[in-house]
């Protein structure tokens, strides 16, 4: 027989309100009573019914996170400190990866509001705005991450990408490099399109200086590979002598194809620059300069973002962008 909330209210002498409070509003109640009501939780067995909960509430205590890419280290260690920043309020959160699919990023979408999720972080492709408008009309607060949309009516936390593909091409510029190629892709992902015109503002800078763009059709490191032995392929006065990859996965994949092959020599022939700074990217073969983004802060920001807009649906929208950071390391500088 299920223990229910009356079975702990009794055993620890206290009201079923009390017992209530206890697991939803813990700081109404004073600690003496809390550790009593825990105490009879445990030695009950009790489990609270949060299905029977959401229905009578009308949302769960679950945060919905779609990311575009889960293998993406930046991704992973933004849903680290969504999840910290979540379990502070006595959240959790669901993970869902749309793979940079929109049919998976819908269905996605679709199960949280079937779910009456307590709201919603969203890394979105370019046309999911108004899905993401329904889930806002049906009382489900939603924020936008690493990314904002066009007319800022969703609160967004994010990264100046413009300013990040900027810096990057003009730390190249900077060492000498004037034949510039951008890996990266699919271009109708805002962020890699933003990079994309940061470094067509430095290049525009300088005369003489080319940027070329490679194109891929994933942000992946075997799309960064196969761009990288594109690369290599060409007679050596074709190369560029730089190259800017949208993100680390490509940066290492096209690292892998320019010199595991011995054929190119990093940075001596062609430096190279990712962008994200995962943790892997100081530890690749030739430690790899990358645009550092503060992906843990993102993701507990865009947590205290929606806590907000739940408190207060009218509340002001918030537009968090944080500025990017070089990190220089031997894929340009060469070895000390």
């Amino acid at each position: 027989m299920a223990v229910s909330v009356r079975d702990v209210a009794e055993l620890a002498r206290v009201s079923v309100g009390t017992v209530s409070n206890v697991l939803n509003r813990p700081e109404k109640v004073s600690p003496d009573t809390v550790e009593r009501v825990q105490a009879a939780i445990q030695e009950l067995g009790f489990v609270r019914n949060d299905v029977a909960r959401q229905l009578r509430v009308g949302r769960s205590r679950t945060i919905g996170l779609v990311v575009l890419d889960v293998r993406n280290p930046f991704f992973t260690d933004l849903a680290r400190g969504a999840e910290e920043r979540a379990a502070e309020a006595s959240l959790s959160v669901l993970l869902g990866n749309s793979d940079e699919d929109a049919r998976r990023e819908a269905a996605h979408l679709d199960l949280f509001e079937e779910q009456r999720v307590f709201g919603v972080l969203i890394s979105p492709l370019a046309h999911a705005m108004p899905r993401i408008e329904r889930l806002r009309a049906h009382g489900i607060p939603a924020v936008l991450v690493d990314r904002a949309d066009e007319d800022l009516s969703f609160s967004s936390v994010a990264v100046d990408d413009v300013a990040g593909g900027e810096l990057a091409v003009q730390h190249l510029l900077d060492l000498g490099r004037r034949r510039i190629a951008f890996v990266g892709g699919p271009m109708d992902i805002r962020q890699v399109a933003d990079r994309l015109t940061g470094a067509r503002r430095a290049v525009a800078r300088v005369p003489g200086a080319t940027l070329e763009v490679v194109e891929t059709d994933a942000q992946t490191v075997l799309a960064g590979r196969a761009a990288g032995e594109r690369i290599r392929e060409r007679p050596r006065d074709e190369r560029p002598d730089a190259v800017f990859a949208a993100n680390d996965l490509l940066a290492v994949g096209a690292l892998q194809a320019l010199v595991m092959s011995g054929s190119v020599a990093v940075p001596e022939e062609i430096a190279l620059i990712g962008y994200d700074d995962i943790d892997f990217a100081s530890a690749t073969v030739v430690p790899l300069s990358s645009i550092r983004q503060p992906s843990v802060l993102i993701g507990r920001r865009a947590v205290e973002l929606l806590l907000r807009e739940a408190a207060d649906p009218r509340s002001p929208r918030e537009h968090v962008v944080f500025q990017p950071e070089l990190v220089a390391r031997a894929s340009t500088l060469g070895r000390s």
